[in-house]
């Protein structure tokens, strides 16, 4: 019988910033900053998890707060537009 190939899987490991976004400019993250917000969405307007946007947990938690009450405004979409 012959061998079975091995399949090498890649890892979807991106390189995130060593540093927290919102720490290193010593700012904090407000719903009326839809410009900064959207930084930590991806086109699909889903929230970009901590390992990739590279956020501390104290402003990672804050970020998803504020991007949900900016959604509830109407300020940042739900869903992207196809």
């Amino acid at each position: 019988m012959p061998k079975k190939k091995r399949i090498i899987r890649k890892t979807g490991k991106t390189n995130a910033p060593k540093k927290c976004f919102f720490c290193s400019e010593k700012k904090e993250p407000t719903f009326e900053d839809a410009a900064t917000l959207s930084r930590f969405m991806t086109d699909r307007a889903k929230i970009i998890s901590r390992l990739r946007s590279g956020l501390c947990s104290k402003h990672q938690k804050e970020v998803t707060l504020k991007i949900k009450h900016a959604r509830h405004l109407g300020l940042l979409p739900f869903t992207a537009k196809v």
